[in-house]
């Protein structure tokens, strides 16, 4: 297999990289998301990463950048890339539990409701004016921009916005046994709620249904000057839906080939619908030589934090598959 399908023509890109946090208390639903040691725990979890990919480490002992199965996170293969490449990472707040501990641009956004409890985002129209801002800041920075995310729970979140814009979605999941029926029977009852006039305003289906990084993510697409790469999985592609309802210049997408195997989810068929490039990335984590990388072959984690559009975006500066993969094996090892 080869290390990435398809040859994107991005040679020569002064790049930027960055990853809007957010919240949503979906995650704290019990066994929606596996980003965190508990449901409450997956509130942490974005600012956990973002200290990880900016300073190599997490303060806090009693947290390790490992699953319970000694699986790494996602947030290591992307402080791996960091290092390699030598691009500084950029976060955006689009609405925490937490504050964070690195330096970052804030959205003004809060944390995302349950959404069979009220409006998902009240404030979406004005988190998207603040993505729209801040794709203008970031067109001074570079003429292509890597835009990863970190928000657990977010696949819940991105089923219910797909299938309020009409598409057939099944999307992917942390866990290796994808927990279909919670996440079904949420997106079913909200939905349930939705008239066909909200349905047809992507903004109000983000309101009512969606999560905090969506409509910041939409409006950096909007203002941004240079060649967007989305990295990330089903999350990505919700926001990519929302920007064709929008009627917006669509993005690229970049993820690993762990999230477009997932048998429970339809990423390619669902890429293919909204009609977005996407670049699938194949470390080969199966033969790198540590037991915890060959869980993401089994379907755990798969995908997070930009992984794979970090290690896309190593690729395109012209480091080498083997080079890529030693620097995420020395990363994870340091850890264990």
């Amino acid at each position: 297999m080869p290390f990435l399908t398809g040859v994107p023509g991005h040679s020569g890109k002064k790049i930027s990289f960055c990853v809007i946090l957010g919240n949503t208390l979906v995650s704290t639903i019990p066994g929606i998301s596996g980003a965190g040691p508990s449901p409450e725990k997956t509130l942490l979890t974005p600012n956990l990463d973002a200290e990880l990919v900016t300073t190599g480490r997490i303060a806090n002992p009693d947290f390790k950048p490992n699953t319970p199965t000694g699986c790494p996170t996602p947030a290591t293969i992307t402080r791996a890339m960091v290092e390699l490449t030598g691009v500084h990472p950029l976060f955006i707040n689009a609405g925490l539990r937490y504050p964070l501990t690195v330096p970052y641009l804030d959205a003004m956004g809060c944390v995302g409701n349950d959404p069979r409890n009220g409006d998902a985002v009240p404030l979406a129209q004005q988190l998207f004016s603040h993505g729209e801002e801040i794709g203008k800041i970031l067109s001074g920075m570079g003429d292509m921009l890597i835009l990863g995310e970190c928000v657990p729970g977010g696949t819940t979140t991105a089923l219910c916005v797909l299938r309020a814009l009409g598409y057939p979605a099944a999307v992917s999941s942390s866990f290796v046994n994808n927990p279909l029926d919670r996440k079904e029977a949420i997106c079913q009852e909200v939905l349930a709620s939705l008239s066909p006039t909200i349905r047809e305003d992507p903004m109000a289906v983000i309101r009512h249904v969606g999560d905090p990084m969506i409509p910041v993510a939409a409006g950096i697409a909007r203002t941004y000057s240079g060649t967007l790469v989305l990295a990330g999985g089903t999350q990505m592609l919700a926001v990519c839906g929302v920007i064709k309802a929008m009627e917006g210049c669509m993005p690229e997408v970049a993820t690993t080939v762990y999230v477009r195997d997932d048998p429970s989810a339809n990423v390619e068929e669902l890429a293919a619908m909204i009609g977005v490039p996407v670049y699938y990335v194949d470390p080969g984590f199966g033969e790198i030589g540590h037991d915890g990388l060959a869980r993401y072959c089994s379907g755990e984690v798969k995908e997070g934090t930009g992984a794979g559009g970090a290690m896309f975006m190593a690729s395109v500066m012209g480091f080498t598959p083997d080079q890529i993969r030693k620097k995420i094996f020395e990363m994870v090892n340091a850890y264990c």
